[in-house]
């Protein structure tokens, strides 16, 4: 297991694990910026710190399989 993980990592890092990378990374700042807008939305209310953080997670961790649903590697 860690040296798929190992092997995944060295061939992201050369550049030749991503198909398209432009659209991989574009697909993680998208869902990284809806998380962040959750998070300081809910933050400026009287929640408690953790709670905000924790749905601003779910949310974006719910949200991924649907952006990367086209995501294609080598």
């Amino acid at each position: 297991m860690l040296e798929i993980g190992w092997l995944s990592a060295k061939l992201f890092f050369k550049g030749k694990l991503l198909r398209d990378p432009e659209y991989f990374f574009k697909q993680i700042v998208i869902a990284n910026s809806i998380s962040l807008v959750i998070l300081l939305s809910l933050s400026q209310t009287k929640l408690p710190f953790w709670l905000p953080l924790i749905l601003a997670s779910l949310f974006a961790s719910t949200v991924m399989p649907f952006l990367l649903k086209d995501f294609k590697m080598k």
